[in-house]
């Protein structure tokens, strides 16, 4: 897929965020293209299960699961890119890291395979395979029944696995966050992997594209700044910003 048409349907994903419902005509008003490419992005996201078309307008489904990997990989591709470097800056050669699950996350393990000789605890199987070519890394993987539809492990093992560890950086994505500053997620079993995996880390990064900022979820663990390092392309409220800043939580946008 072309980059340009990347980058529109995220920003297509991105305008829905912020409203509730849109017609293909001001989607092609606001974004400067036709009518007839719009509705062929819409076409191909509603397949792709990330929007429901009905009467001539579109929104974002809602759901108590999050969207299967492949799909959630295409979305804001370049924020998550930015982020990812932000990452790499923070995380020197040497390191001990933990890697949760998620497009994000992953995508951060691409940028630190040029890192040499990091530990790298994890319970996703992507994360693990983008590392595969990083010289002297050392890698832990959670045990238990694998998610074959994430490949990853979010259950009981996985909150064991991480309570064995101590490592310098914890980096990890969440579902969403609510207007009130709370980090959201789709359900219990995520929720208490990504708490085990912060609670692991000298320094708690949270890692999330503005997709999700606003996205109030059924399951929630703390308030954001509760974690060490935000890197977001998300602008925050400055009731969210300033209540970081008490807390010394870094907000690094991207």
């Amino acid at each position: 897929m072309r980059q340009d048409v990347i980058q529109r349907r995220d920003e297509i994903v991105a305008l829905l965020s912020e409203s509730d419902t849109l017609s293909a005509i001001e989607l092609s008003s606001e974004l400067a293209v036709s009518v007839q490419t719009i509705r062929a992005d819409l076409r191909d996201l509603d397949e792709a299960g990330l929007v429901q078309r009905r009467n001539g307008y579109v929104r974002l489904r809602q759901q108590s699961e999050n969207i299967g990997y492949l799909p959630r990989e295409g979305i804001a591709r370049q924020e998550k890119q930015r982020i990812a470097l932000a990452v790499k800056t923070l995380i020197p050669d040497g390191a001990r890291v933990a890697l949760g699950t998620g497009t994000t996350v992953e995508t951060c393990a691409r940028l630190l395979v040029s890192h040499k000789d990091l530990f790298v605890a994890s319970n996703s199987i992507h994360a693990v395979c983008a590392l595969q070519q990083a010289p002297g890394v050392a890698v832990e993987l959670a045990g238990g029944t694998v998610r074959m539809r994430d490949l990853d492990m979010i259950g009981t093992p996985a909150l064991e696995f991480f309570a064995r560890y101590r490592v310098d950086y914890a980096v990890f994505s969440c579902g969403g966050l609510s207007e009130e500053g709370s980090v959201m997620d789709y359900n219990a079993d995520e929720m208490s992997a990504r708490k085990a995996i912060a609670g692991c880390g000298k320094k708690s990064i949270l890692v999330m594209d503005s997709r999700k900022n606003g996205l109030d979820l059924a399951f929630q663990m703390g308030h954001v700044w509760d974690v060490d390092v935000i890197v977001t392309g998300a602008r925050f409220s400055t009731s969210i910003a300033e209540s970081c800043s008490r807390h010394s939580c870094q907000i690094i946008q991207v």
